[in-house]
């Protein structure tokens, strides 16, 4: 056990990591085509949609919620290369 463990848990906190953000990602484009979470809960996605139609006179209702998606996206995918850099057994030390 002791030698599979470490093995195996890289690759499955990396895998958790991109899971959440491709969960992100899948969740948003679905509610930006309005086939996600419908208007009293909130997503954003959604909000993004509704922005849409407001760009040329306040931007930045559309640009927050979009913001907020690629640095959510862009986070996790970097915890998730640490992590496997951090944990991966054949770098550490004797």
């Amino acid at each position: 056990m002791s030698h599979v463990l470490p093995n195996v848990l890289a690759p499955i906190l990396v895998q958790i990591a991109l899971s959440m953000s491709w969960a992100i990602l899948t969740e948003s484009g679905l509610s930006f085509l309005g086939l996600g979470t419908q208007p009293p809960d909130a997503s954003l996605g959604l909000m993004v949609s509704e922005a849409q139609p407001m760009a040329a006179f306040a931007w930045w209702t559309l640009v927050a919620p979009s913001a907020f998606i690629t640095l959510v996206v862009v986070g996790l995918n970097l915890v998730g290369d640490g992590l496997r850099d951090s944990l991966d057994p054949a770098r550490r030390q004797s």
